[in-house]
């Protein structure tokens, strides 16, 4: 009964406060905010605009779960195309840099998972979180360090594909194959 009462309260509180003074999501046309931190491998992990590239920022609940881990390995199988294109892509978390080393070694992720073990990340962009988990948000970033799509309603399986879908319609030349299988 408790937690029926708390429903209204998450609710009248409206979206994330970020560190700029806004809530909820930073929205498409927001500046990036300047932000770094260590990935799985031990590298740190820079968000300075200009980026000089798109960056994929993808933010999940948990290592290890299904759902984070079908979309994780949806952008791992969709690597080359991304790789080719030029962007980059950067998955999220509150976990440890210890899990995301386990996680990415374990499926085989060639691109970097951030420890956002501080929620600075999840902050400054906005993301909800419940429990420690964020909840399931990519923003597609442009070269000049501007948010150019926010993606909420993501299906893990194929989100990889509508992410390259949408560059493609940008203008890049990354391979999507529609017909293979998610």
């Amino acid at each position: 009964m408790r937690a029926l009462m708390l429903i209204p309260l998450l609710v009248a509180c409206g979206g994330v406060q970020r560190p700029d003074g806004g809530s909820g999501l930073l929205p498409v046309g927001s500046h990036v905010p300047e932000l770094w931190a260590e990935d799985q491998t031990g590298e740190t992990v820079e968000l300075v605009a200009p980026l000089d590239q798109w960056v994929v920022l993808y933010f999940y609940p948990k290592d290890g779960t299904p759902g984070c881990t079908k979309e994780a390995c949806a952008f791992r199988d969709a690597w080359d195309a991304y790789d080719q294109a030029n962007v980059e892509v950067i998955g999220v978390s509150s976990d440890s840099a210890e899990s995301h080393r386990e996680f990415a070694q374990e499926h085989g992720l060639p691109f970097s998972l951030v420890a956002d073990t501080d929620n600075r990340w999840a902050r400054a962009f906005g993301v909800p979180s419940l429990v420690g988990m964020y909840d399931r948000v990519t923003f597609l970033l442009d070269p000049d360090g501007k948010v150019a799509h926010v993606y909420t309603d993501i299906e893990p399986g194929l989100h990889a594909k509508e992410v390259l879908r949408d560059l493609e319609a940008l203008g890049f030349e990354a391979a999507v194959d529609n017909n293979a299988p998610s």
